[in-house]
């Protein structure tokens, strides 16, 4: 009887799903839901690339993504005993700094986690309770994005603003750690002179953010204390002046619950292409003056962001692309690195064009990669540890 590990990766807008034997990263399914919602999709292959068919469901809701992936796996994997199930969750607070086996305290406390993380934290909750139900006994383990940055220096996890809040827990968490410990894996396996050096990621999808890792370890953030900080994403505001906030309050009425969903749900690439779309692909394919100003924006806060990085370490060795954007745009990519030859940035255009692995010519002083991120594999690597399977 095989042994499978089961990893989910809840997205704001997205499902990604991973079935792993207990030995080897090569999965036995994968797939993800895209566009959760109305337009919302799912494909699910098994190991040898080919589609498998999927239960009748409804794709509306992260919880009914849920229930037909659970029911494809039953279907087409009958004799499979479930090992361990894994899952990523977006906020582990100051209390989680590794993965942790859940239990109903576990639980409660990401449940009161769930206001700084709104668009994700209730979706990873629900995705370790259907799982619970579908797999009774099953070890449930929740593996944390805040985790990788916890640790950072002082300056780069607290806000100006009376000290008491930060004691209470009020800081710059940072997310997307689950990507970003795959990446500097396998840049530590790829290229390991660089992972002793200045290293910037930037994680850009429908969430976006970016690190600055010096000699491995996370050092700042983009992303703050909650996942509006930082770069524009497919939905979100990114980095906002709290006065706008206030004037929403004070000259517009606005209640939190209202702004809580212009800045969750109505900003970003949707909110500046005027309700065109929240998906980068869209925006290149429509070429339209609402396209290009979300996308002007979109790569001006990533080239400002990553200025930002350099200098939090005194310089860069190397810029690592992940996310769907990352790994998929070549025109954004192109146009990030345009105009960073002052920090040692030449791309070889060939490349790019290629989605190579180094993008950066041969007279780059700074070495620009793609790495395809893989946190699904992160989360069962963690799932199969819990049980007392080692990770090679």
């Amino acid at each position: 009887m095989t042994t499978g590990f089961l990893a989910l990766n809840a997205g704001s807008s997205s499902l990604k799903v991973a079935l792993f034997p207990a030995e080897g990263d090569t999965a036995l399914l994968t797939g993800q839901a895209e566009r959760i919602g109305p337009e919302g999709r799912m494909v699910l292959k098994d190991g040898t690339g080919a589609e498998l068919t999927l239960p009748p469901g409804d794709l509306s809701s992260h919880e009914g993504a849920l229930s037909m992936v659970i029911g494809t796996v039953k279907q087409h994997f009958p004799g499979l005993r479930m090992g361990a199930v894994g899952h990523r969750v977006v906020h582990g607070g100051l209390d989680y700094v590794q993965p942790v086996v859940v239990t109903d305290a576990v639980l409660a406390k990401l449940r009161m986690l769930e206001p700084f993380a709104p668009l994700h934290q209730p979706h990873n909750i629900a995705g370790i309770r259907a799982a619970m139900a579908a797999f009774p006994d099953v070890p449930q383990i929740a593996c944390f994005d805040t985790a990788f940055h916890r640790g950072q220096p002082f300056v780069n996890d607290t806000f100006a603003i009376p000290h008491r809040y930060y004691e209470a827990g009020v800081r710059r968490y940072g997310f997307h750690g689950l990507s970003y410990e795959y990446v500097t894996g396998e840049l530590r396996r790829l290229a390991p002179h660089l992972m002793e050096g200045r290293v910037v990621v930037a994680h850009l999808g429908n969430g976006a953010s970016m690190c600055a890792i010096h000699r491995g370890r996370s050092v700042a953030s983009s992303m703050g204390f909650s996942a509006l900080d930082g770069l524009p994403m497919g939905t979100r505001c990114g980095q906002i002046d709290p006065g706008v906030l206030l004037y929403m309050l004070d000259r517009e009425g606005l209640n939190t619950a209202q702004i809580r969903q212009i800045l969750y749900n109505e900003s970003g690439l949707l909110g500046l292409s005027g309700g065109l779309s929240n998906d980068m692909r869209t925006l290149e394919a429509a070429d339209s003056p609402e396209a290009h100003r979300a996308i002007d924006y979109f790569v001006f806060r990533v080239q400002r962001e990553l200025g930002a990085m350099a200098a939090v370490m005194g310089g860069i060795d190397a810029l690592v692309f992940c996310g769907g954007i990352g790994e998929n745009s070549r025109s954004v990519r192109r146009r990030i690195c345009e105009r960073l030859g002052w920090m040692g940035v030449e791309i070889d255009h060939g490349r790019n064009a290629e989605s190579a692995t180094v993008l950066s010519s041969e007279f780059s002083r700074t070495t620009v990669m793609i790495i395809n991120t893989h946190e699904e594999l992160v989360i069962a690597r963690a799932a199969r540890a819990a049980v007392g399977i080692s990770v090679s």
